[in-house]
């Protein structure tokens, strides 16, 4: 995702700037990055370093002794433990030995924690054991269709080709991806994942360029991005994953 994310710039351009300038400013002193509430939080800190990874900016000083305060990772929950993992990756840092307790925290029947945890195995340095995804994993809502897509590729496992096309079908004829058959408007969390996993199994987005860059500026603050028309609070997340749509259309 994040080789991707890098060529965000090609059409962001001149606001490239102002999202670098946005991304750095939701560091807090102790080197994580604010949730909604201003609160240092690893699931934020991790988009907010990898947003500036795309955009070729330089961390704030603080990121390694904040996430040096997690230690071991000893009471954080898988989805965090995962976030630790990729932080440290990202800084090309060595991580703590996490590998047991995300195994131990691993819910191999959810797909959310699948895709989490087969990352950061990678992360760590480990060759993650292949299972079986059932196929209630599919065809559910858009990101979690486009997490299973994901990861049968690279676990180098057939991708069925209905749930390829169950997510081209949850393209909004003016832009965007919804999350479910019957939801009321796209968002840029289905959007992102959806173009990530239609990718990866080299599908044209060419005829979806247009209508999403349109979609996408319905969402831009003039300095980040917001998740939907019903979410009009930025934040480091979506601002992230609108880096990483706007990079796969780059390549459209």
């Amino acid at each position: 995702m994040l080789q991707v994310a890098r060529l965000a710039p090609n059409l962001l351009q001149d606001a490239s700037s102002p999202v670098a300038e946005y991304l750095l400013s939701q560091f807090n002193e102790d080197g994580g990055v604010q949730n909604r509430a201003g609160q240092s939080d690893l699931y934020y800190t991790v988009f907010g370093l990898e947003g500036l990874v795309a955009l070729q900016q330089d961390f704030p000083t603080g990121v390694r002794s904040y996430l040096q305060g997690f230690e071991n990772g000893d009471g954080l929950d898988l989805v965090h433990l995962c976030c630790l993992a990729r932080c440290w990756a990202t800084l090309k840092q060595p991580a703590p030995d996490l590998f047991a307790r995300i195994n131990a925290a691993w819910d191999r029947n959810n797909i959310y924690h699948s895709f989490l945890a087969w990352g950061a195995l990678q992360d760590l340095g480990h060759t993650p054991t292949a299972f079986s995804l059932r196929d209630a994993s599919l065809a559910q809502t858009t990101p979690t269709t486009a997490a299973a897509v994901t990861l049968l590729r690279q676990m180098q496992s057939p991708v069925p080709g209905d749930a390829v096309q169950w997510l081209l079908d949850r393209a909004d004829p003016d832009g965007g991806f919804r999350a479910t058959t019957d939801a009321p408007m796209p968002d840029l969390l289905s959007t992102a994942t959806a173009l990530h996993a239609l990718s990866g199994q080299k599908i044209s987005l060419a005829h979806l360029k247009e209508p999403t860059l349109d979609f996408l500026d319905t969402l831009w603050t003039g300095k980040s991005f917001c998740g939907s028309w019903a979410d009009d609070e930025p934040d480091c997340e979506y601002t992230y994953y609108a880096l990483l749509a706007m990079g796969h259309l780059s390549l459209a």
